[in-house]
């Protein structure tokens, strides 16, 4: 698993927004397809069918907490990271139970 992959699988978990390098956030962001420009400090992320923009700063060499958490919500939202982690819980969706054709019959009374 490259170190792109890492960041996005740490990003989406949640569980260390505070612990994530900015560098490795902005990676994360161009991976998915995010333009970048820099005024300053502040690294602006767009992305066409996305209305919304990222606007990040560092902190030291940390990404802040809660631009790593709009981040994520972001991902999830447009469902930008596919597969499992469409809904950032790492967990294949539980399939719905269909339940048994005869007894639905049963009901109808057909």
């Amino acid at each position: 698993m490259g170190k792109v992959a890492k960041t996005l699988e740490r990003v989406l978990r949640g569980d260390a927004d505070a612990n994530v390098r900015f560098d490795d956030l902005c990676a994360v962001l161009s991976h998915l397809g995010f333009a970048e420009r820099i005024r300053g400090d502040h690294h602006i992320f767009t992305r066409d069918g996305i209305a919304e923009i990222i606007n990040l700063q560092p902190r030291g060499s940390k990404a802040k907490p809660y631009q790593v958490k709009q981040v994520r919500v972001m991902i999830e939202q447009h469902k930008l990271a596919g597969g499992s982690h469409a809904e950032g819980t790492g967990k294949q969706p539980k399939p719905r139970d269909q339940g048994d054709p005869e007894e639905s019959k049963a009901k109808d009374g057909t």
